[in-house]
C-alpha cells in the first residue's frame, strides 16, 4: 500500500521524468475518482500547460502547473503512479499486479507523445485541482520533536491512531507505524497524550530513522518487524510472540515484551 515512502517515490519519478513537458490531453474516465466537485471539462484548464514542480506533503503529490492549477494526487491503498509505462515503485502489497485497462483512472498525454497515468484497482484514490494541502499536518520525513509533541498532546487516541491521523502528521500509514513503534518501544494502545518527554523524543527519533531506512530499503514494506506480521510471528528483537489487534481501526501487531 502506498504510504509516504511510496508518494517519495513518486515524487522523484515524477521530478524526473515528467518535469517540463506540456499537457496535451487530460484523461478521466473514473468521474468517482474526481474529488471537489471536479468534471472532466473542469481539467480542460491543464492543457497547454508545462508541469514545473514536483512536490509532496504526507502522502498527497502535488504537481505544478506552469500558469494553471496545481495537480493534486492521491494514491489510496493501491494506486500507483507511471511515466512513459516506467512504474515509480516495482510492487505494492495487497494489491493485484494486473494491469487491465480499467485500472487507469488517471492520465496526462505530453504533447512530446509520453503520458503520466494513475493506476489504482482498489479505487480509493483520489484527484484534485489545487487541493488545500494546509488541511494535512506536517510532513512526517520532516517533522521534528516538536512537531511529533504538538501532534500527540493532550490526545487520549491510541498512540498508533495519532500517528496515523493525517491532519496531526502526514504520510505515516499502517505499515510504518508499526514499524515505528516496534523500534521505539511504545505500545500502540497507550494514550497519546501519556507519553513522557523523553519517550516522545525517542519516538521522533525513531519515527525519522525508519523513514529514511524504509526510502534506502526500497518501501514501507521492508522494515525489519514486517515479516513477522502474521500467526505465530515473533519480535526479531526478542523472540517474543507478537500480539494482533486491532488499533484505530487497523490490523495492528506488537510485541507485549518490550513494547510498553
Amino acid at each position: 500500500m502506498p504510504e509516504l515512502v511510496e508518494v517519495e517515490y513518486y515524487r522523484r519519478l515524477a521530478e524526473k521524468a515528467a518535469l517540463g513537458r506540456e499537457i496535451a490531453a487530460v484523461a478521466a474516465p473514473d468521474l468517482w475518482y474526481l474529488k471537489g466537485g471536479l468534471a472532466p471539462p473542469d481539467l480542460d484548464v491543464l492543457i497547454g500547460c508545462p508541469l514545473v514542480a514536483a512536490r509532496r506533503r504526507g502522502k498527497l503529490l502535488l504537481l505544478d502547473t506552469g500558469g494553471g492549477p496545481v495537480l493534486g494526487l492521491r494514491f489510496g491503498m493501491s494506486g500507483s503512479l507511471e511515466v512513459d509505462g516506467a512504474a515509480g515503485v516495482d510492487g505494492l502489497l495487497y494489491t493485484t499486479d494486473r494491469r487491465l485497462p480499467g485500472y487507469c483512472r488517471f492520465a496526462l498525454a505530453f504533447a512530446d507523445g509520453g503520458h503520466l497515468a494513475v493506476r489504482d484497482p482498489r479505487r480509493l484514490g483520489g484527484v484534485e485541482l489545487d487541493p488545500d494541502a494546509d488541511r494535512l499536518g506536517p510532513d512526517a520525513l520532516t517533522a521534528g520533536p516538536a512537531a511529533v509533541a504538538a501532534a500527540l498532546a493532550g490526545s487520549r487516541a491510541p498512540l498508533k491512531a495519532r500517528l496515523m491521523d493525517q491532519a496531526r502528521l502526514a504520510g505515516v500509514g499502517n505499515l510504518i507505524a508499526d514499524e515505528v513503534l516496534w523500534r521505539a518501544g511504545l505500545d500502540p494502545r497507550r494514550p497519546a497524550g501519556g507519553l513522557s518527554p523523553a519517550e516522545t523524543r525517542r519516538l521522533a527519533r525513531h519515527l525519522g530513522g525508519v523513514l529514511q531506512d524504509l526510502l534506502a530499503r526500497g518501501g514501507s514494506h521492508a522494515g525489519d518487524v514486517l515479516a513477522e506480521r502474521r500467526p505465530g510471528g515473533s519480535c526479531p528483537r526478542d523472540g517474543t510472540p507478537l500480539q494482533r489487534g486491532v488499533v484505530g481501526g487497523r490490523t495492528t501487531w506488537w510485541c507485549p515484551r518490550h513494547q510498553v
